[in-house]
């Protein structure tokens, strides 16, 4: 079956223009033309994968990403006409995997939709080996990780800290379970914003410090002397447990 992609944005031509382009490599394509219709399409339809403008008519893209992003873990990306780092770090926050700046090349925006479907379709190969790795092993036992008052249920996707519920956002979960995965091993940004992110090392690290900072503020005792989530210098992130 075709990939399902919802384009939420209110310039018709742009969208109609997105959506020709991506009918062309094989998708399928919704189209909606503001917050409200997206939302609603979004919760109907529960595509594979969302294209979000930041500017829309009634509801903004940042309220339908905080919206969606509570009831789905479906990659989002965003478009944004505005450059400023903080328009990009809003986004995060509010949820999203990726976000493109306006004007793009249709080149581009299909080289991210097809790297963030990529990255979800190797966390689901990923989860279903070690699933079933796991049922041969030990059938009646969840892949669970123990890190002191740290819990990982990678089956429920739910982490625990004193044995209580630790809510995350979907990028901040995938980030601290491929960390703790490489438990003890220094890993680099770029291996990061490839594996967790889908994406090529551009040179911008931003994206992987600002969730980690969120992932230290939610884990560690005193974020500001990290022991679970520790800087390399030069390289990256250690998980020491």
């Amino acid at each position: 079956m075709a990939y399902q992609i919802l384009v939420v944005e209110d310039d018709k031509t742009l969208s109609e223009m997105i959506q020709f382009n991506l009918q062309r490599q094989g998708y399928d394509v919704l189209l909606a033309g503001d917050g409200r219709d997206g939302v609603k399409l979004a919760r109907e339809r529960k595509p594979d994968l969302i294209i979000l403008d930041v500017m829309l008519p009634g509801i903004d893209g940042f309220e339908v990403c905080r919206i969606l992003r509570k009831e789905l873990s479906v990659p989002i990306l965003m478009l944004t006409a505005r450059t400023e780092e903080i328009d990009k770090i809003v986004g995060l926050e509010m949820g999203a995997d990726d976000y493109i700046t306006k004007p793009f090349s249709i080149r581009e925006l299909m080289a991210r939709v097809k790297a963030n479907l990529r990255r979800t379709e190797l966390i689901r190969e990923d989860f279903a080996s070690e699933s079933s790795s796991s049922a041969i092993t030990t059938p009646n036992k969840s892949l669970i990780l123990n890190f002191g008052n740290l819990t990982i249920d990678q089956n429920r996707r739910e982490i625990f800290l004193n044995e209580q519920t630790l809510r995350l956002k979907p990028k901040e979960f995938e980030l601290l379970l491929f960390l703790a995965r490489h438990q003890g091993i220094a890993v680099s940004r770029s291996l990061l914003l490839e594996r967790v992110w889908g994406w090529s090392y551009d040179g911008n690290s931003r994206t992987v410090d600002v969730h980690v900072r969120w992932l230290r503020e939610k884990i560690e005792p005193d974020p500001n002397e990290p022991h679970r989530i520790v800087t390399i210098r030069g390289i990256g992130y250690r998980f020491d447990g």
